[in-house]
């Protein structure tokens, strides 16, 4: 009787083994989470401080690197323009203190004070020139970085903010409003 058992133990526990399907429970997981890159600001950051334009193709923004190029070149050519004229019209003022002639024409016709008018108001183009250019620097590095640290934010279909046209049932007058809706 003994063994009995022990054979319908061991029977009973290998149909058991048997009868259990391996099958795998899967869930779609509907939260797809990006990766987050805490770092992916400050990258941004220095790579359009090493070479403007670097940071805003690191955030693929393509379109921006002709803007950024386009401003810090028109400054840097203004900058060099005015030094040019301010060096031609501060080198006739020298010249002319030394009791040299001038050789050219239009320059021979200015009188001093036309002079050092020439020259600051060349300096003064020069100088906000040259803060422009360096604004202009700064200012693709600040893009870069805020536009790398926005670019994480979560803005999928289910958070939205929308404008609602509410219908009112007492008065049947239309009321305008903003809905914020989100939905799990």
């Amino acid at each position: 009787m003994q063994n009995q058992f022990i054979f319908l133990f061991l029977f009973l526990g290998v149909i058991s083994i048997f009868a259990q399907e391996k099958t795998q429970i899967t869930s779609k997981d509907s939260l797809k989470s990006e990766k987050f890159d805490p770092l992916r600001p400050s990258k941004a950051a220095f790579y359009s401080a090493v070479l403007p334009g670097l940071g805003q193709i690191y955030n693929k923004k393509y379109w921006k690197v002709p803007l950024v190029y386009g401003a810090i070149g028109t400054s840097t050519y203004l900058y060099i323009d005015n030094n040019k004229k301010y060096n031609l019209y501060r080198d006739e003022y020298k010249s002319r203190l030394e009791g040299l002639e001038s050789g050219s024409d239009f320059l021979a016709g200015l009188s001093e004070s036309q002079l050092i008018a020439a020259q600051k108001q060349f300096q003064r183009n020069r100088d906000l020139s040259a803060l422009f250019m360096v604004g202009f620097y700064v200012l693709n590095i600040i893009d870069a970085n805020i536009d790398a640290a926005l670019s994480q934010f979560n803005v999928d279909d289910r958070l939205a903010f929308k404008p609602a046209l509410i219908k009112n049932d007492i008065t049947s007058n239309n009321n305008f409003g903003v809905a914020l809706n989100y939905s799990f």
